[in-house]
């Protein structure tokens, strides 16, 4: 397959990891794709790029025939809608464009994609129009490596670091200017800083915001930012000839690489461009596909095939960028759909499909399923073709499915995704209601709220739903906050040097490789790794014999272990430890004691805990869901099963299989889980007694701690109901009566507290405060005479009178207000009708 895939092999490969001690290592070596990028030969492919400077292809472009009329339109608007097809140069002009007219002097210009591939490429191009070096005055940002410098004036990130960094800047001051690229996509972190930055651009009248979307959704921009104009980009660079199946091809893995075949025999030059839906599809087209070329005839010319997907290593993806003499055919995700220009590329074959992340927030999982694109989404496909000249797209689907069954865009992530992450850095920015907060398309009411009751199971947020310490921690981690937690919960017990390199095992996918030759030795070699109690402490169990025989590659080939996948963990881990570092967490080690590794675990998990209710059958102890142990968990068919456990998440294929398992005590759980579980001791020894005195205590100190936090939610209620009343005295809990009224209220109730002590008495000071709206009299007198009366009221407390009467009817409620001096806003007492 490396061969099919181009990929040259190196004799040394197998061994430059061995003895590489973790000193030595620099995990973030393989994330460079700056420095793999500019170790790419990056000729001229195509006649376009060939026959032109770089001024004169960048004058060719759409965007330059409009750019006096929109750096006017910017100059009076500080919001624009900026709408182009894709090839219009939006991306690597607009930028430019800003710095020209002079807006740099006054900070950065930043640029946000969608994905890491897309920001780096960018930054790569533009930095070459500039005439400067990647990361001087041109440099790009993305997740753990930052490539920039002091001198940097345009810089391109992920929407994901551009959100991060409005944690420590809200404003955002380092920049003059922002361009929200690729906005159509809708990405999860895109519409949350679709709020974040509605708010720095009412704060700050000296920033701009330019978003650029296709045609379709421009105007929903423009309205929820204010009606702000939609300036339109004309024409397209080059033609492209669109190519529709006569019919919707069933299997779209082989109807593509049958496309291609025909393609690489019957057209000219040109390289090849197949969407696919993920790594899975991706592997099989590449070694189909080479298997096909070798059937075909020795007279086909060689192709280079080459794959990219997320999981790929950065050297590896940088590698389409690569001029070669043999017509290349890149095989990728929709990460190629964005904002990446491959020089050469004519041909494009749609397969029609594509992977979308959905989230069931009643069970409570995420899942990754095969779906349609949107017709936004072929469009963006078929402008993959005419980049750099004309070309062709083949869409393996009928036109009556593009027009019928096509949704028009596609649905947004943040209202089919997990928001646990999003509510934790919103809560992080000091945003308190969620449910009013900017969202252009708000998520499900459900689901924020089953996010705001996951982070407060974990103690990221507290009984108000107010970030706590914790949560501030676990908001530093790029990662789910139940692993999150588990990090702080080893730290705290002293296990997270081995919870670490668990957290990272978890982030890559399976790590086990099964080759249907080698079936039964696979599986033998994988069944010497189980840990009974865990499969968590089996990736761990891995993770530590890997690194122990030196990193080997040879070691993970004999053990049929992808060394890819572990190099990856080693990366992540490295990333963590990082992160630890600048939090000053300790990394520390337990040893062989790994059932402080299980403590740790169910920290994090403890509300995905289950009970044995059959053989291999388990129940979900919250929603009483059933869930099975799944054939490859190291807990199934070993003789016995725990009575508790948790997991990882669940699957559904034929039928619930939790995935990753591990073991707990009962005890862990009320300990961990105050608030859903607790332990009765049947037995009466004095072990018995003493867990459960503890377990007493801790539910004592639970319900106190709620008590406590009620008590805080009544002041804090009590609080702004004096603000919002303008520091006049209301009832809490009742509809607040007009100013006027409450003031003449005020003013009776100090009257009838004037004319009891003058009596001396002791008596009724809890009477309604309105009382004296019932007397006769005209209005007007009745407010001198309580004018009056207060000033008497004033002048007696302040020579300490009044201190003896202090008691109150039961029934009423003390409320204190800012309308009367303090000594007699004490005494005011209103009932609580």
């Amino acid at each position: 397959m490396g061969n099919a895939m181009g990929v040259k092999k190196n004799d040394t490969e197998e061994g430059k990891d061995d003895g590489e001690d973790d000193e030595d290592f620099d995990h973030k070596a393989n994330n460079q794709y700056g420095k793999a990028l500019m170790t790419q030969k990056t000729e001229a492919r195509s006649e376009f790029a060939k026959t032109r400077t770089i001024a004169e292809q960048r004058k060719s472009l759409p965007v330059y025939g409009v750019k006096e009329e929109f750096m006017d339109l910017l100059r009076e608007h500080n919001v624009i809608v900026a709408v182009g097809e894709t090839g219009s140069g939006k991306t690597t002009q607009l930028t430019q464009y800003l710095h020209e007219a002079g807006y740099s002097v006054n900070g950065q210009i930043g640029c946000t994609q969608p994905r890491r591939v897309a920001a780096v490429s960018v930054a790569k191009r533009v930095s070459e129009e500039f005439g400067c070096e990647l990361g001087t005055k041109v440099g790009y940002s993305i997740r753990f490596e930052d490539c920039t410098n002091d001198t940097t004036i345009i810089k391109y990130m992920t929407d994901g670091v551009l959100l991060r960094e409005t944690l420590f800047e809200p404003d955002l001051d380092r920049y003059c200017a922002v361009i929200m690229d690729e906005a159509h996509e809708r990405s999860l972190n895109t519409d949350v800083l679709f709020g974040v930055l509605r708010q720095v651009v009412a704060r700050r009248h000296d920033f701009k915001l330019i978003i650029t979307s296709a045609t379709m959704d421009s105007d929903k921009f423009a309205t929820f930012f204010g009606n702000v104009p939609v300036f339109t980009i004309p024409g397209r660079t080059f033609p492209v000839d669109t190519l529709y199946a006569r019919t919707t091809a069933q299997d779209y893995v082989d109807a593509a690489v049958q496309q291609a075949i025909a393609i690489h025999v019957g057209q000219g030059v040109g390289d090849i461009l197949i969407f696919m839906t993920g790594q899975e599809d991706i592997e099989a087209t590449c070694v189909l596909l080479a298997d096909r070329v070798s059937q075909v005839g020795e007279d086909v010319p060689p192709m280079l095939i080459l794959p990219i997907y997320s999981q790929l290593p950065s050297d590896m993806q940088a590698r389409i960028f690569e001029s070669s003499e043999k017509r290349k055919v890149i095989v990728a995700t929709n990460i190629a759909e964005t904002s990446l220009t491959v020089d050469g590329i004519k041909f494009v074959i749609d397969t029609g499909y594509c992977k979308l992340k959905l989230y069931n927030p009643k069970m409570g999982m995420d899942s990754l399923q095969i779906t349609p694109i949107s017709q936004a989404n072929a469009n963006q496909r078929r402008g993959r073709a005419g980049r750099t000249g004309p070309g062709a797209v083949w869409r393996l689907y009928t036109e009556s499915a593009y027009i019928a069954e096509m949704l028009t865009m596609t649905i947004p992530e943040i209202q089919r995704s997990n928001l646990a992450n999003v509510v934790l850095l919103l809560k992080s920015m000091g945003v308190k209601d969620l449910l009013s907060f900017g969202f252009m398309d708000p998520p499900p009411q459900d689901t924020i709220l089953n996010s705001l009751f996951q982070l407060w199971m974990l103690g990221a947020l507290d009984n108000l739903g107010d970030i706590t310490a914790v949560g501030n921690k676990m908001a530093q981690f790029p990662l789910d906050p139940p692993l999150s937690k588990m990090l702080l919960q080893g730290e705290e017990i002293g296990c997270s040097s081995e919870v670490m390199s668990v957290v990272s095992m978890l982030s890559v996918p399976s790590i086990f490789f099964r080759p249907k030759d080698r079936a039964e030795e696979s599986d033998a070699a994988r069944d010497k790794f189980f840990v009974p109690e865990s499969d968590h402490l089996t990736l761990l169990n891995v993770y530590q014999q890997w690194t122990s025989n030196g990193y080997s590659a040879k070691w993970c080939t004999d053990h049929f272990v992808h060394q890819k996948s572990l190099k990856k963990v080693r990366e992540v881990r490295g990333q963590l430890e990082e992160i630890f570092q600048q939090q000053k967490l300790h990394v520390n080690s337990v040893g062989n004691d790994w059932d402080l590794v299980r403590k740790a675990i169910c920290a994090g998990y403890f509300h995905n805990s289950a009970k044995l209710r059959g053989i291999g059958e388990y129940v979900n102890l919250r929603s009483r869901i059933p869930a099975h142990l799944h054939p490859t968990s190291a807990l199934y068919g070993l003789g016995y099963t725990p009575d508790y456990i948790v997991y990882h998440e669940v699957m559904f294929t034929v039928k619930e299989y939790m995935q990753t398992v591990t073991a707990v005590d009962a005890h862990w759980l009320s300990e961990m889980g105050p608030m859903f579980f607790s332990v009765k001791e049947s037995s009466s020894d004095f072990h018995s007694k003493q867990r459960q005195e503890a377990e007493e205590r801790r539910q004592m100190e639970y319900q106190q701690q709620l008590r406590d936090d009620l008590d805080r939610a009544a002041k804090q209620e009590e609080a702004a109901a004096l603000v919002a009343a303008g520091g006049a005295v209301v009832e809490i809990g009742t509809r607040r009566k007009p100013k006027e009224a409450a003031l003449k209220e005020l003013k009776s109730a100090v009257t009838v507290m004037d004319d009891e002590d003058r009596r001396g008495g002791s008596g009724r000071r809890g009477g309604r405060s309105g009382g004296g709206r019932d007397r006769g009299g005209d209005d007007d007198k009745k407010d001198e005479d309580a004018d009056s009366a207060a000033a008497k009221r004033r002048r007696r407390v302040g020579g300490g009178a009044g201190n003896n009467n202090s008691g109150n009817d039961e029934g009423a409620a003390t409320v204190c207000g800012g309308g009367a001096p303090a000594r007699v806003r004490k005494r005011m007492v209103m009932p609580t009708e």
